[in-house]
């Protein structure tokens, strides 16, 4: 079957590279504009485990698509003018949160991610135009912007499913992990040859796991470890700072700054959503054991 037109057009953003200096642009001014770790993990949508973007997403769309629905039906101008306003007001945070999410991906994700902006920004202009144009008894010329606006958010919201999607932002990268290692108890080799206090890199079968032996008053000889690739976007766990975040010891993600807890793997801060999976250790006969945690 013949792909849509559209496919194609975004397949290119990928390797534009004459979007980057506005995609930097826009990353700097929200990680300037939204420094409190706090907030940014609500954004990312860290409480709920997944990004709460999609979610938000729901409410200007629904409305917009309810007041388009009204405005086919004779009677119903002030009650599509009022949902066509609703959208418009909630199209400020759903914005903020996907705009969180955008300062931290990667360049080719940037590069649709600042087109999927741009049309929505567009949308909201268009509808905010409607709204105004509709209070002014101007109720045809408010149709019309309105269904142009529901056309441009149509082709934003189809980048922004590309990006999800075809590009992966925004999903767990170890959602597989289960079905990679077997049940039962698995050796990664001598445990003197793992340094204390540093983490690094191991390999069970086809899992890369990051190993920690812990200096930082855990029980004697204990050991944590986790699949090495962040479940953000699949960066090296092994090659990431750790710290010390509310007496709990925690690796950062050297990419995006992701923060997990060496010994639960759940998250502590984002842009991760997704925990790391994480491994029971034991020492046997000199032997550093692990077993994939229930």
């Amino acid at each position: 079957m013949r792909r849509l037109p559209l496919v194609t057009v975004a397949d290119k953003l990928e390797t534009t590279g004459w979007l980057d200096p506005a995609a930097g642009w826009v990353s700097k001014a929200v990680k300037a504009g939204v420094p409190w770790p706090a907030m940014k993990d609500i954004l990312h949508g860290v409480p709920l485990g997944h990004p709460l973007h999609p979610l938000m997403i729901v409410v200007p769309l629904g409305a917009w698509v309810s007041a388009a629905v009204l405005d086919l039906v004779p009677g119903n101008e002030r009650a599509a003018r009022t949902l066509v306003g609703v959208g418009v007001a909630a199209a400020g945070p759903t914005a903020l949160a996907g705009a969180v999410d955008f300062s931290q991906l990667d360049t080719e994700q940037q590069r649709t991610g600042i087109v999927h902006q741009a049309a929505n920004v567009l949308a909201v202009g268009l509808y905010s135009a409607s709204w105004l144009m509709r209070g002014r008894g101007r109720t045809g010329l408010g149709r019309v912007l309105a269904f142009t606006g529901l056309a441009v958010s149509g082709a934003g919201g189809f980048l922004g499913g590309h990006l999800s999607y075809r590009q992966g932002a925004g999903v767990n990268r170890n959602d597989d992990f289960p079905e990679q290692i077997p049940a039962g108890w698995h050796s990664l080799g001598p445990a003197g040859a793992f340094a204390s206090g540093i983490p690094q890199p191991a390999r069970l079968g086809p899992v890369n796991l990051m190993v920690l032996k812990r200096t930082d008053g855990a029980a004697d000889g204990a050991v944590s470890v986790l699949v090495d690739s962040c479940s953000h976007l699949g960066g090296p766990l092994h090659d990431g700072e750790l710290r010390q975040v509310a007496n709990e010891l925690c690796i950062v993600c050297p990419w995006h700054g992701s923060t997990f807890s060496v010994e639960s793997g759940e998250v502590v801060h984002g842009p991760a959503t997704a925990p790391q999976p994480s491994f029971s250790t034991r020492i046997r006969d000199g032997v550093l054991e692990v077993s994939v945690k229930p």
